[in-house]
């Protein structure tokens, strides 16, 4: 089926979305989850052909990391759409309302999009998330993920169709673009009339691409270079225990550390205890020439290395002087998705928390946080690094526009 048809069909359906109950769609949901769970060996099985097609076509531990299913990870997918449908609905909310002198009644509310397309790579629990998400704030959703979680992709949007279905929803709410070609995703970014907004979820590659060629509205959502600055007053302790988890305990996703900073006053200290954290997992640690001087077994680090996204057991070290110069150094090679502050004086946190320019700015705590399930917002359709209409983990409200409603008895202009 075609884009554009794809298209027709999500327009075709708006209607019904924008009308249904918060019980109906709630009572859809669940019955998502549920078949997500009885049909989770069908799931497994297409989800194996795309990771032996993954790995005949060489991609790397984390890319395979992102597209593995399991039972475990397919029973977190269901919980996170029970979740949703656990949340507050937030269409339909007045935002304000008051009387003009003119007798004017005049209503501000939230209410759907309309139809969202996302185009995303190689992590096939974007599809359960994002269209659980999309369902539940009235929006219809077309979804296009990457050619390597084809056949995955393919089984979870049936599974969700034919739980639609039976709950006396159309199918036609959750489409997904099953041509992987560039075509395809090129005319996703052109389908104005059809989309009402498109989002971006995976590497910065492809976000620049959709960000750069769409005429379609477009939130950013970025990739996640993503610091931890060991301040002065640091406990190093602490700082080795968050820096251990925020770089590997998933290192495929966005929010994992990519890239340290460390005051030179505690660096002798700090950084053996972090390497050896580190070392446990088998991280490359590229450092500059002070942190070398710490731990000569570290690689080098290049000027490239602190604006790297690695998603691999890979992270780079910078040493700095003051506070001013870490707040500098990462507002420049950040990608505006989250930072972490390990300190403690109240006054330094204070003042990165202030100044560093990112979504999700963190004091003693691993940036491995910045996630929708995480701040309560059940799944999530992607970490926005935009600053309009949304930023930072997006959930129900984030999907949302408003319109004013206006009531007269008679009044002319």
């Amino acid at each position: 089926m075609s884009v554009k048809q794809l298209g027709i069909n999500a327009r075709r359906v708006q209607s019904f979305l924008s009308t249904v109950t918060t019980e109906d769609k709630n009572r859809a949901l669940l019955a998502i989850a549920d078949a997500l769970q009885n049909r989770k060996e069908f799931i497994i099985k297409e989800n194996q052909r795309d990771l032996e097609n993954g790995k005949a076509a060489g991609l790397n531990a984390g890319l395979l990391d992102r597209l593995m299913l399991n039972g475990e990870r397919i029973d977190a997918i269901a919980d996170g759409v029970r979740q949703v449908a656990q949340l507050e609905d937030a269409c339909g909310k007045t935002v304000y309302e008051y009387e003009k002198e003119n007798g004017l009644k005049i209503k501000k509310i939230t209410v759907p999009i309309g139809v969202i397309g996302i185009i995303f790579e190689a992590r096939p629990n974007v599809t359960a998330d994002a269209a659980a998400l999309c369902l539940k704030s009235g929006n219809a959703v077309i979804l296009r993920g990457g050619k390597e979680a084809i056949n995955s992709n393919k089984a979870i949007t049936a599974v969700m169709q034919e739980a639609l279905a039976s709950s006396g929803f159309p199918k036609e709410c959750i489409q997904l673009v099953e041509d992987t070609s560039r075509a395809s995703a090129n005319e996703m970014m052109t389908l104005n009339g059809y989309l009402d907004c498109l989002i971006p979820r995976g590497g910065k590659g492809l976000i620049q691409a959709v960000v750069k060629n769409s005429t379609v509205p477009v939130i950013e959502t970025g990739s996640g270079n993503c610091h931890i600055y060991v301040d002065e007053t640091a406990d190093t302790d602490m700082a080795a225990d968050i820096i251990f988890n925020a770089k590997t305990q998933r290192i495929s996703v966005c929010n994992a550390c990519e890239s340290l900073v460390i005051h030179s006053a505690v660096i002798a200290e700090a950084l053996p205890k972090i390497k050896a954290r580190l070392y446990e997992k088998n991280t490359e640690i590229r450092g500059d020439e002070r942190a070398r001087a710490v731990c000569p077994d570290i690689l080098p680090a290049s000027e490239e290395d602190y604006y790297t996204e690695y998603l691999d057991y890979i992270i780079s070290v910078k040493t700095v002087d003051s506070l001013d110069e870490a707040i500098e150094h990462i507002n420049e090679h950040s990608t505006g998705h989250s930072e972490a502050i390990i300190t403690e004086n109240k006054n330094n946190a204070d003042r990165f928390m202030q100044c560093i320019d990112s979504s999700s700015v963190y004091v003693n705590a691993s940036t491995r946080f910045t996630d929708g399930g995480e701040f309560g917002l059940g799944a999530e359709i992607g970490i926005s690094t935009q600053k309009l209409h949304a930023r930072g983990p997006m959930g129900l409200a984030e999907l949302t526009s408003t319109k004013y409603l206006i009531y007269g008895n008679g009044q002319v202009r």
